[in-house]
């Protein structure tokens, strides 16, 4: 039995965002791990609550704009913000 071909359609569309949600986290961890090295160098904190809590706040209206779960998108970035603090702790000891 052949693929249906309009399921055929949305899974390479999915096929295709993911790959693109793929490049677009390399990028922003690529940008993100400078940040750390940055910090590092200057002997700044791994983490700014305030920015972080302001990105929420930021990502969260977007995600009412784009009709997506807030909830989610929330959880989403909280997961990358503590990445990126893990990530510029490593860095800031292996600077220290």
């Amino acid at each position: 039995m052949s693929e249906d071909p309009v399921l055929a359609g949305f899974r390479q569309s999915i096929d295709n965002i993911d790959a693109a949600m793929i490049h677009i986290l390399a990028e922003r961890f690529r940008i993100t791990q400078a940040v750390g090295a940055y910090k590092a160098a200057h002997q700044l904190p791994a983490s700014d609550p305030s920015r972080e809590e302001r990105q929420i706040a930021r990502l969260r209206a977007l995600a009412v704009d784009a009709k997506l779960d807030p909830e989610f998108s929330e959880k989403f970035l909280r997961f990358i913000i503590e990445e990126v603090i893990r990530h510029h702790e490593q860095a800031a000891g292996a600077a220290g």
